[in-house]
């Protein structure tokens, strides 16, 4: 008996045939982001609870004592509605995503990668937050982030196809290249004032406060 043909029954991943036509050599496409999106908010949850057993009460019961305490209260406000705003997006993109390619699964982790760094940048400012290499730490780590996004964005077009959900919603992004101008720009003004610096941080997260509902109008299109 041979046992090799019956492998293609036992319920192996689906793959895609590759550009060659030959059977032979498929090239492998996980059809499916329900795994990744799980993996992926788990990874978010675990972040935004380390942000919150960073935050530290005030030193002693007066007004000043909070009042001293706000810096480091907007910091960590700044970094949790920060991991919020892509696990928001990030649900809607995977949501609208159907086959999940090797490049796409390393592309996400990449984004991932640079976002568990925001606890550490985050507990950084929460003692030097007047300092200019925190301050563009924080930058640095968040424009790396945007990056990886708008990565994993293009392999998931790659891996879907151009005429896709998601690549028929992104057809520009007027949004994310501006997040990108503006992280880079705080980078560049904590040598001027780091206060110009968080402005600009803070206006890309305002900014992005209403989600990326580009998947969701499309979704209803079709």
């Amino acid at each position: 008996m041979k046992y090799g043909a019956a492998l293609p029954a036992v319920g192996l991943p689906p793959y895609h045939r590759g550009m060659s036509g030959d059977p032979e050599r498929p090239t492998p496409v996980d059809v499916g982001a329900g795994r990744l999106e799980a993996f992926s908010d788990a990874v978010m949850a675990v972040i935004i609870t380390i942000l919150a057993l960073e935050l530290r009460p005030p030193q002693g019961s007066s007004p000043k004592d909070v009042y001293d305490q706000l810096p480091s209260l907007f910091i960590y406000v700044l970094s949790f509605v920060f991991i919020a705003i892509y696990w928001n997006n990030h649900h809607h993109l995977l949501r609208a995503t159907t086959r999940i390619s090797g490049a796409v699964m390393w592309a996400n982790m990449l984004l991932l990668f640079w976002l568990s760094l925001i606890p550490v940048v985050t507990e950084w400012l929460h003692t030097f937050y007047r300092h200019r290499l925190p301050a563009a730490s924080f930058g640095i780590v968040a424009l790396a982030a945007a990056f990886s996004y708008s990565a994993l964005v293009h392999a998931i077009i790659r891996a879907n196809g151009r005429d896709s959900l998601v690549g028929t919603a992104i057809s520009s992004d007027r949004k994310g290249v501006a997040s990108l101008v503006m992280y880079a720009g705080g980078v560049g003004s904590t040598f001027v004032s780091v206060w110009i610096a968080y402005a600009l941080y803070a206006a890309v997260a305002v900014m992005w406060l209403i989600p990326d509902r580009r998947f969701t109008r499309d979704v209803g299109r079709r």
